[in-house]
This record gives structure tokens, sequence and C-alpha cells, in this order.
């Protein structure tokens, strides 16, 4: 089985962002998550006998003499590298945001038989907050839903948010202390046609879920710790900005009270969300009253994967091939003398 995993940033699409707004350093924490992700990908398909794997890279990164990668030609775009690649391989491992219908984009690159990841339809719906809310709240499922401004009650003493409604992590979100202020950037964003949600803040211990889905339904393998930051006010806003710095994996045991609420809920979601496959994540925050609150849905591979095979002392790229039927008919194939 020859199989390709792409990685967004790392894969030649920061020259696409730095040919935009953005400049490399407030992309490098974005590129050092991405070929963390990669990497670990990378290395459990290494570790399983009958895959080839190799992977994209770019013009930024030095790659090792013999390790198997490719990188896109002179004038190619980066979905014309991506479909090329992908009809080099079997099947496309694609890590990337959300973003601007990116991931919808890769997945019609790469096609429906290449691809290993989750359906487009989840993608679709994942990639908005605002309808992720809207049909996860319309199954009873707590969420933080997003709001207009004349939904909110300015004297209530509370922080708000602003988001892109398809961004990617903490990317470009705002926190508010003044109703006013975050109706205000809410607003400004609206008017740059730019699409955004205005939310409440949850206040509470800030987690990750990290799930195994396939068409039997959804397994809850890792719950984890976020390190989120509210640092200083960006430079002519009035609202502070919120930081990821990072995550702990596998932090609360699944077989404890918070543990059983956090799987029941995890089978909640991906029930409402049909089309999840192989890894996927959900952003959730744990209040002190309310319990579990979703924030959003990831339809991919998220930083929480890298350290969570050795962690768990299983391959979850394995997991990942089983759940599209792929590795464990590849092994029937080994064991019958056939290589595929």
């Amino acid at each position: 089985m020859k199989l390709w995993v792409y990685e967004y940033l790392t894969g030649g699409g920061i020259d696409a962002q730095l040919a935009g707004s953005s400049s490399l350093a407030d992309l490098s924490a974005l590129v050092v998550e991405g070929r963390v992700m990669r990497d670990a990908i990378v290395g459990d398909l290494r570790q399983l006998e009958g895959v080839q794997v190799s992977f994209a890279s770019s013009r930024f990164e030095q790659v090792p003499e013999g390790v198997g990668h490719c990188r896109a030609k002179p004038g190619e775009s980066m979905l014309e590298f991506v479909s090329r690649a992908a009809r080099e391989h079997d099947y496309a491992w694609i890590v990337a945001p959300e973003c601007d219908g990116l991931m919808l984009d890769l997945a019609d690159a790469v096609g429906p038989g290449r691809w290993i990841g989750c359906t487009k339809e989840a993608i679709a719906l994942a990639s908005s907050k605002r309808a992720t809310a809207a049909r996860l709240a319309s199954r009873g499922i707590a969420v933080t839903p997003a709001l207009e401004a004349s939904d909110i009650d300015v004297s209530t003493q509370q922080r708000w948010v602003v988001k892109p409604d398809d961004g990617a992590g903490s990317l470009d979100t705002l926190v508010f202390d003044d109703a006013h202020a975050a109706c205000a950037e809410y607003a400004s964003r609206r008017a740059a046609d730019r699409e955004a949600v205005l939310q409440a803040w949850v206040e509470g211990d800030a987690l990750s879920l990290s799930l195994m889905c396939d068409e039997a339904g959804v397994t809850l393998i890792s719950i984890n710790r976020q390190r989120i930051s509210v640092d200083e006010p960006a430079a002519g806003h009035a609202g502070q900005v919120l930081g990821f710095d990072g995550v702990d994996v596998d932090q609360i045991g699944l077989d404890s009270p918070q543990g059983r609420a956090l799987d029941a809920l995890a089978r909640q979601v991906a029930a409402s969300l049909p089309g999840l496959r192989g890894f996927a994540g959900i952003d959730v925050v744990w209040h002190a009253a309310r319990g579990p609150v979703v924030i959003e849905v990831n339809p991919r591979a998220t930083v929480a994967y890298a350290g969570l095979s050795a962690r768990l002392g299983r391959n979850l790229a394995a997991d990942v091939l089983a759940a599209h039927g792929l590795y464990v008919a590849q092994r029937a194939l080994s064991a019958c003398g056939t290589s595929s």
C-alpha cells in the first residue's frame, strides 16, 4: 500500500499564506504544530507492515537523503500538486485547516477513492462553528451558540469571544471584557465580508477529546488538557489575544466519572455529525455548573495525535486505516502471500 501524507503548511501551503496577509513569524507556531502532527503520523505508518509511506515537503525544509517525500513542481498550484501526488499513491492522508473551504478543496483534489479522512459532508458542517453549534444544540448538546449583537444583554458581566467562523485553533481570536467592544469587532469583521462568530466566553477547564471513528461509531481514546492563554490586547483592538500554548494528552481517566460523561458526549456528537472517520477531535470546556460545553469539532488529526500512540501503547495510524477498511484488508492479503 503506497500512502502519502500531506500536511498543509509543511507541504507547501506556507507559500500560499505568505502570499496573503500572513507573515512567517505569524505562521511559525502553526508550522511547528503541523510538522509535529505530520512526523507523528508518518512515524506510525512506517511501523506498519506492507505500508510504503511518503510525505509532502516544501522549499523551507531539508529532508534527509533516502526519506520518501515529494514537492510541488515549479509553477504547480497547491491543488494541482495534491492531485498529482495523490494519483501517484494508493491513498492520501490529508491534515489541513478547514479555513476558506481548504479541506473540501483538498478532498476534491484527492478524490473519494484515495481519501483517508472524514466525509465531505462532515467536513463542511464542522468547518462552520455557527452551523456546528446549531446542529449540536438541536440534539440537546450543550454548546456556546453563535450570537448576534441583538442577542446580547450588554449589562451582563462576562467575557465575549470574536473569531472566524471557519478558523483553526486560536487563530485570529479575540477575547473581550466589554460587550460593546465585542459587538463592534464583530460588526467590523462582518462589514469586511469576513465570516465571524460572536460567542459568550465559557469559563472552565479547557479540554480536547481525541476520537477514533468508523462506520460503527466512535471510541474516545484520550482526554487532553489544552494550555490556553489570554494575552495582551492586540494592536488596534480592544480585545485580548487568545493563545494556544500546546496540549497535554491523556490527562483524565476514561473510567473516571468525568471520563464517562465525556465518553457519552463524544458519542452524542458523533451521532449528530455523521461521516466522522479515523482520527477526529472535539474541543470542550468543562464548566463548573454546566459540565462539558462543546466549543468546536475538528474533522481531522489534531496536534494531540503526536505522542498518543506511545502514550496509549497502540499504533493510531493502524486504527485510522482500519477505520477505513484498509489495514485489516492489507494484513489479510499479506497473510495470503499477495501484495497490493
